[in-house]
């Protein structure tokens, strides 16, 4: 009996997807739980895995977006009629008859080359090519095996417009938003929907950078980072500050009783916050460990869907930057952020004297509508004294 596959549901609010290009062609064998094609959502590009095992009798939808729930291909015993629901999305015929031996799909111009030969070629190469009109085709691979990845597609250079339609000298580039663009805008414009205030300190990082030093010592394959620390600070503090670790939905408040720590990361498809779930019962090394790996990924385009999910509270650090204090905005529907400057050497007074000190200032931005002014400034009074002295999280082993 045939299997319709359709477009699974990733994430709470994912109304749709676009299939960058699918790992396997109509008449190829395929095992359940077996990568069955590449899906670009409006957070990550992963690979989805099939449902069912058989035969790869059709696609229903090569490439392109597509709702959830849509038939998208049909999976079953070889030479099986098949044919494709109504809610199958763009699909060429209503029956299909599939031949007894294998048959190679075609697949969009872009993902062959002249002689046929299939590209290899990163998703997000892949994306960039298509919102800048290149063949991938003519873009030469520095990748393994001439893979193509994002970077060869950066240097490639557009074809230029016909004659009839040449563009003026100084004419203003027109960028379309990918889908992770989109999903910033449209977040970041309801964070300003919300009353949002800020609060800031200044902290003495002299304890925490020391704890940083001799951490790497103890473990040089993890080589944990002051985000490691600040992120497992920011958690025991979480922990004793519950109001602070929160969501604000449908007006409720709706309190989380793990720190899900969302870590702010610059990738070339945009801002992206992977999270670090129940960080406040990680040790550092722990979630230096998993900070790298999903920094990684981020940068590679290698998250799943439940990397970004769940995620209780947010770090932005610039401090790499030489960035000393700014605001960050809200990421809803979490309730609160911290931003992160650098540490840095100041001048600062200590037993009646000015001494230099290694100091970094955190603002955090909360949304007032479930954040009281008090209640931030106590969690930032908490998460100071912890980055001053980290030995405190260890109170947090005999707090109820």
């Amino acid at each position: 009996m045939a299997t319709e596959i359709k477009l699974p549901r990733l994430g709470q609010g994912m109304e749709s997807g676009t299939i960058v290009k699918w790992l396997k062609s109509e008449g190829d064998a395929v095992e359940k739980g077996e990568p069955l094609y590449e899906l670009d959502t409006d957070k990550v590009t992963q690979e989805v895995e099939a449902d069912a095992s058989g035969v790869l009798l059709k696609i229903a939808v090569e490439e392109g977006e597509v709702e959830v729930g849509k038939t998208i291909a049909v999976i079953g015993e070889q030479g099986e009629e098949v044919s494709v629901s109504e809610n199958g999305a763009k699909a060429p015929e209503a029956v299909a008859d599939v031949p007894s031996g294998p048959v190679r799909g075609q697949t969009p111009a872009m993902s062959r080359t002249d002689d046929g030969a299939r590209i290899k070629a990163s998703p997000l190469a892949r994306r960039i090519a298509r919102e800048r009109g290149l063949e991938l085709a003519q873009i030469q691979g520095t990748g393994p095996d001439g893979r193509i990845v994002a970077e060869d597609v950066e240097r490639a250079q557009a074809p230029a417009p016909a004659a009839a339609a040449a563009v003026p000298a100084g004419e203003v580039e027109v960028r379309q938003l990918t889908s992770v663009r989109k999903t910033i805008a449209r977040r970041l414009t309801e964070a300003w929907q919300a009353p949002v205030f800020q609060l800031g300190v200044s902290a003495d990082m002299t304890q925490a950078l020391a704890l940083v030093d001799r951490l790497r010592e103890l473990h040089p394959d993890e080589r944990p980072t002051l985000t490691d620390v600040l992120t497992r600070v920011t958690a025991s503090a979480l922990m004793r500050h519950r109001d602070v670790n929160a969501h604000f939905v449908d007006n409720e408040i709706r309190v989380h009783p793990s720190a899900n720590v969302g870590i702010a990361v610059a990738a070339p498809q945009g801002l992206i916050v992977p999270v670090i779930r129940s960080a406040e019962r990680l040790g550092i090394a722990e979630i230096a460990r998993a900070r790298a790996d999903l920094v990684q990924r981020t940068r590679d385009n290698k998250l799943k869907a439940e990397d970004l999910d769940g995620g209780t509270f947010t770090i932005s650090n610039l401090g790499m930057f030489g960035i000393e204090q700014f605001v960050a905005v809200l990421n809803p529907p979490q309730v609160a952020i911290l931003a992160v400057g650098a540490a840095e050497k100041r001048a600062v007074v200590r037993d009646d004297h000015v001494v230099a000190r290694t100091m970094m200032t955190v603002t955090l931005s909360a949304d007032h509508r479930a954040v009281d002014g008090a209640t931030a400034a106590e969690f930032l009074r908490t998460l100071k004294g912890m980055l001053e002295e980290p030995a405190l999280m260890l109170v947090d082993a005999f707090v109820g």
